[in-house]
């Protein structure tokens, strides 16, 4: 039986569930769970959350961030570094701040089944579309 080796990029495109190290104003790291999307094709790894959320003042201080993710068996993980840019929060449903989220839902999980209702949600909920360009993936699989 041939091992196949391991990809932790695979890893990281097949994960929902992450933990986002950012970086706090004295140094310390800050970790948040997120739910991910890895663009394997693009290197960018795209998350949303709101504004006013420690990981988002972090990431305008300091874009350098982290992500890991852990297979559901917990045998494998991966991380992925790099820089973020931050989109949003929009204020007009139809602004590209919501159009930048309407994309990451489109890519992330198909289509919407009432695309209004989440555009005024993203407005709303003052959103922010968190965008890392991956720089660096490492892993490892445990036997």
């Amino acid at each position: 039986m041939t091992d196949t080796p391991f990809d932790p990029r695979t890893l990281l495109a097949g994960s929902r569930l992450g933990v986002l190290a950012t970086i706090k104003a004295d140094g310390r790291p800050q970790l948040s769970p997120v739910t991910p999307f890895y663009d394997r094709e693009a290197e960018r790894l795209h998350i949303s959350t709101t504004q006013g959320r420690a990981k988002t003042a972090n990431l305008r201080r300091d874009p350098r961030a982290a992500l890991e993710v852990t297979s559901p068996d917990g045998r494998s993980w991966a991380t992925a570094e790099g820089t973020v840019t931050l989109i949003g929060p929009g204020t007009d449903p139809h602004g590209p701040e919501v159009e930048a989220l309407v994309d990451y839902y489109r890519q992330a999980a198909g289509e919407h089944p009432d695309w209004d209702e989440y555009r005024a949600a993203m407005v709303s909920d003052r959103r922010v579309l968190v965008t890392m360009a991956v720089e660096h993936v490492y892993g490892a699989r445990m036997r």
